[in-house]
């Protein structure tokens, strides 16, 4: 059988960002005029001169087709070709895929599985055995109003604490439904174990554990790739290098569902769940240039350690003679562009990994139980790096003592995490047995920074940031302030205005209001005076 994650490899790296039509349609009929070759065990002359006929032919109809219909959510392409289609509409349909046939096949392997309604089920009766430790919500709807339930787990569910949070996504392409049945297996694994497995009760008790098992309800329902549009939705995000996801009023109820999850949570870590490949791949997926290379974002090195982390503590994974050690840049493996993981990291200072769990993307389903104890093991430890490496603190004022929602960067690396608004906590993810320079910085404060050894396991350090003086204030407010415009600057600066020495302006509108009355008064006493002068000097 032929890998489908290979499969599809060679089918995106043929096409450009919008995927031609023309491609698309030899690409399908040179796989079949391989399959030809191999079952009928004829030559490539032999089929060459008829399957030409038979793709001209058919490329004639496809061309007659619209574009949302002759287009695929193809991977590839290169920039140059994406910016010289640029300005053709057809552009924003790259993430439309090509209608998938039911087979009785597919049918026939779909049978075992949770069905959307078994799924709810399974989510709801989990809330109901371990609401000790657990919370059911929905963070919005599919297409079709499917809800998109969450579980939390954590001894404080629902609660804002200073701890990271991680959360794993599944089933975000409909016919990859492996990841939905392992995540619903490793709540119910977490419920039956925290109180007797040290790794999930430090998973419970440090940190918030959210699981997302389906995000494409309705791809699984329809056994497909794509949503209820046939758009794939790992395709649908914001992306870095191309615009062609800006348009809010294009953007997917899943999408937008994920984008406004993460704007309400600060999420460490995640990974999201697919099938068709077994490795551990992470950002950046796209590239520049559109070309396939490998192409690394400022934190490659951790990427590397967390996507290492699950591959070594899967039953054999890190054995792959495709992916060495098991783990791969996306990019290199294949470029995509509108993926969830770069979002995660550019927009949201999330960690995000894209995990391929099985080789198969529909296995039959007396094989689960067996890639569940395959992953069991990498799910748990991935989920808890987010504890047990990085540095970790919280940041306070040294006036008011205060939490600060400050910042930190590291030294050589271009990115900064953000500390947390009700607490001033932070949790910055690092490759152990390193030296790091940390900082921490805030509007309005003096940055601090110190040099740490990160050993094996996670550092906690804590900042405490003095006040500027007032004129170091107003030079950094004048100096940082956004000329575009927008509201929410200019709201932010008149708040700064007012809450420099408030005390002092009222002085002055005191002393203004008495210089006012003050010359009021001698005015009229020197008008009163001149009267009576001239009253005198008339006659009796």
């Amino acid at each position: 059988t032929i890998n489908p994650k290979k499969k599809e490899r060679r089918k995106e790296s043929q096409n450009a960002v919008a995927g031609r039509s023309e491609e698309t349609v030899i690409d399908r009929f040179s796989d079949c005029r391989e399959n030809l070759q191999k079952w009928c065990n004829l030559p490539v002359e032999a089929l060459s001169s008829s399957m030409k006929l038979l793709v001209g032919v058919l490329f004639s109809f496809f061309l007659a087709l619209p574009s949302a219909v002759a287009r695929g959510g193809e991977r590839g392409g290169t920039l140059s070709e994406y910016e010289n289609d640029r300005s053709n509409v057809a552009i924003t349909k790259a993430r439309v895929l090509l209608e998938d046939e039911k087979s009785p096949n597919k049918i026939a392997r779909a049978r075992g599985y949770m069905t959307n309604s078994d799924l709810e089920k399974a989510v709801k009766d989990f809330g109901r055995r371990c609401s000790n430790i657990s919370r059911i919500y929905s963070i919005g709807e599919s297409v079709n109003g499917v809800p998109l339930w969450v579980i939390e787990i954590s001894d404080k569910p629902g609660e804002e604490e200073g701890e990271p949070a991680f959360k794993y996504i599944g089933n975000v392409h409909g016919d990859e439904p492996v990841g939905r049945e392992l995540l619903i297996r490793l709540a119910n694994w977490i419920c039956d174990n925290h109180l007797k497995d040290p790794l999930v009760r430090s998973i419970v008790e440090n940190s918030h554990l959210h699981i997302l098992p389906s995000i494409n309800p309705d791809g699984f329902a329809l056994q497909r790739r794509g949503n209820a549009k046939n758009i794939d939705l790992n395709r649908d995000f914001p992306d870095q290098f191309f615009p062609l996801n800006d348009d809010i009023h294009t953007r997917q109820p899943e999408t937008a569902a994920v984008m406004k999850w993460l704007s309400e949570i600060r999420f460490t870590g995640s990974a999201t769940l697919h099938g068709g490949a077994l490795v551990a791949n992470y950002p950046w997926d796209g590239t520049s240039d559109g070309r396939k290379h490998y192409y690394s974002c400022p934190d490659d090195d951790t990427f590397r350690f967390l996507a290492s982390t699950y591959s070594q503590s899967h039953r054999n994974m890190s054995l792959s003679t495709e992916f060495p050690g098991g783990i791969t840049n996306g990019a290199f493996w294949y470029p995509i562009y509108g993926a969830m993981q770069d979002w995660n990291y550019i927009h949201a200072g999330c960690f995000e990994l894209t995990l391929e769990v099985s080789d198969d993307k529909w296995p039959m389903i007396d094989e689960i139980p067996t890639l569940w104890e395959h992953n069991k093991m990498s799910l748990l430890n991935l989920a808890a790096s987010v504890l047990k490496t990085g540095v970790h603190g919280r940041i306070f004022a040294s006036d008011s003592g205060t939490p600060l929602p400050g910042f930190i960067t590291i030294k050589g690396i271009n990115y900064t995490v953000n500390a947390g608004r009700a607490f001033g906590d932070y949790h910055r993810l690092l490759v152990p047995g390193e030296r790091y320079e940390v900082m921490a910085t805030m509007p309005g404060y003096k940055s601090k920074a110190t040099t740490i050894s990160l050993g094996e396991t996670a550092m906690t350090v804590d900042f405490i940031l003095d006040p500027e003086t007032t004129t170091e204030r107003y030079l950094w407010r004048t100096s940082g302030c956004n000329c575009g415009g927008s509201s929410s600057s200019s709201k932010f600066g008149l708040e700064m205005f007012w809450t420099l020495h408030f005390e002092v302006y009222v002085v002055i509108i005191i002393l203004l209001f008495w210089f006012l009355i003050r010359r009021r008064l001698k005015s009229n006493l020197s008008n009163d005076k001149q009267h009576a002068a001239r009253s005198s000097l008339l006659p009796a």
